[in-house]
């Protein structure tokens, strides 16, 4: 079964940094669009970024471009997030996902395009 992990999430102060990990099993992450998106309180669910492979292809929000970087380590299959210079309008639970279809055009951030989900980690930042 395909299984995404995500794990990292806290509190943390405004300004302060966080690492997101994601994990996957039963499936190689770097054949697929992997997608980060978050739910704030009371808010619905918002996609931040998108990255591929083949064509390598990486596409941010406005909201997080700059403070936000995707990275992944093949080897252990696994995608990070770090996160930097956080703001109390970050605070959400924050998603992995990942498909093998998904293109990563800019701007479009769709969550009905993926279909494996990780089960989310906390982020919350405040004083």
């Amino acid at each position: 079964q395909l299984q995404l992990v995500d794990s990292g999430g806290g509190l943390v102060q405004p300004g302060g940094s966080l690492r997101l990990s994601c994990a996957a099993s039963a499936f190689t992450l770097d054949r697929y669009a992997i997608g980060w998106f978050r739910q704030a309180p009371g808010k619905g669910r918002e996609g931040i970024l998108c990255t591929r492979n083949n064509p390598d292809r990486t596409n941010y929000k406005d909201s997080v471009k700059g403070r936000f970087t995707v990275s992944r380590d093949n080897a252990k299959n696994t995608v990070y997030l770090q996160m930097n210079s956080l703001k109390p309008d970050d605070t959400a639970i924050y998603y992995c996902t990942a498909d093998p279809k998904v293109v990563c055009n800019v701007g479009v951030f769709t969550s009905e395009d993926y279909d494996v989900w990780g089960q989310g980690t906390q982020v919350t930042v405040a004083s």
